[in-house]
């Protein structure tokens, strides 16, 4: 019977890994405790400060812990979800906060500008926390709910500090149009003040171009909640004299994007050959509803008009189909040209039309003398421009024997009164 051979087996020391190939263990509770203490050892000297961040970078991993460091800058110690200051296992309920930080400043804009003066030179010195501090920010706007309100105030002028002077970018205000924060009304408190800070930086040329970078120029409506998205409410909203630029910046993109709208619903119209009956009615409910003036709408108006047609090429041609054309939405143009502007306005652009259309050039005077044929032009806007001396040399010719016989119909008709 065979005997069962016993396998070998291998015997020695085991090797231990060596301790720095060991990863570090992910402490934040230590490396906020570091921070604070630098911090706090400083006195709330702004130099001292900005000397220990400096300096405590080369020993403290300031990329592995950039959102820790950057929620004791703002909110004095780490930030739960929700935004709460996070509380170590085993601690009793009692919440410190370091002294130096944004919540625990006071709120006047010297001193909050140094504040941004301490970010401004640690971004500066840590090129790569840059990435990082647009995603705090955009954190911290969503926690706005969970600050109180002098906290909230105090984050938006500081932030105001930055986008105007390019620290962080100013993308991360899209975090404000988060629905909780809209309906609330939070977004609207934040904006206000951060506004009054920007624009005191900045005039609203600089405030514009960033928003457009940013995709946000077009949004500023979508502050207030949806049930109040007016130009009345928004006025309402943005009421001081430092945010007036805010309000007339609103106002216009307002103003261009009815324009926007109006237009491409004419160019459906146009394209479907609706009624003009049916246009003119649209056009007139459009400009009551909007507040828009015939001076406005006319230009909008004969554009869309000039370019819903494909344009002979030949110069002797494209009078006749330009008369045609205009003779079928005479009534169009009628509906918007009450007013003398309204008729001066009109005139003007058909003359550069005709000047930048060089094709149409000899049409010119064929169109302004329909237009007085079917009553859109009345025989005072037309004299009133060919007096003003304001049009194109070859056009004012082309105009000359229709202005001297209107001018004679009007001599006639003075005498027979």
């Amino acid at each position: 019977m065979s005997q069962k051979v016993e396998k070998p087996t291998l015997t020695g020391q085991r090797i231990k890994t060596r301790k720095r190939d060991e990863k570090e263990k992910y402490d934040p509770s230590a490396f906020r405790d570091t921070v604070v203490q630098g911090l706090t050892e400083a006195h709330g000297d702004i130099e001292l400060v900005s000397k220990f961040l400096d300096s405590a970078g080369s020993r403290l991993d300031y990329r592995r812990y950039a959102e820790p460091l950057l929620d004791i800058l703002f909110a004095g110690g780490i930030l739960a979800p929700g935004g709460s200051l996070q509380q170590d296992a085993g601690t009793d309920n009692s919440i410190t906060r370091c002294e130096f930080c944004v919540f625990a400043a006071t709120d006047d804009p010297t001193n909050l500008r140094k504040y941004y003066e301490v970010l401004f030179k640690l971004l500066r010195r840590y090129k790569y926390l840059e990435k990082s501090f647009d995603e705090e920010l955009s954190k911290l706007i969503k926690f706005l709910r969970g600050f109180n309100a002098d906290e909230r105030i105090k984050l938006a002028k500081v932030l105001g500090y930055c986008v105007s002077n390019g620290v962080g970018s100013c993308a991360c205000i899209s975090s404000l149009f988060e629905e909780h924060l809209v309906k609330d009304g939070l977004s609207v408190e934040f904006a206000r003040a951060l506004f009054e800070v920007w624009l005191k930086e900045k005039d609203i040329q600089s405030v514009s171009a960033a928003l457009k970078r940013a995709g946000l120029e077009s949004k500023l409506m979508e502050l207030l909640p949806i049930n109040k998205r007016t130009m009345e409410h928004f006025e309402n909203s943005f009421r001081s004299p430092e945010l007036q630029p805010i309000v007339e910046f609103q106002r216009l993109k307002q103003s261009v994007e009815v324009k926007k709208g109006m237009q491409s619903k004419l160019e459906e119209m146009l394209r479907n050959e609706d009624p003009v009956k049916e246009i003119v009615a649209f056009i007139k409910e459009h400009m009551t509803k909007t507040g828009m003036q015939d001076h406005e709408v006319i230009v909008l108006v004969w554009n869309t008009l000039m370019n819903a047609v494909e344009w002979n090429k030949k110069e002797e041609l494209v009078a006749d189909q330009a008369v045609r054309h205009l003779q079928v939405y005479g009534v169009v143009l009628t509906a918007v040209t009450g007013s003398g502007r309204a008729q001066l306005m009109l005139i003007n652009k058909v003359q550069d039309y005709c000047y930048e259309n060089m094709n149409f050039l000899k049409a010119f005077a064929r169109i302004i003398q329909l237009f007085y044929k079917i009553d859109v032009l009345s025989e005072d806007a037309i004299l009133k421009w060919y007096s003003d001396g304001k049009g194109k040399g070859v056009l004012l010719e082309q105009l000359k024997h229709f202005v001297e016989w209107l001018k004679h119909a009007e001599e006639e008709s003075g005498e027979e009164d």
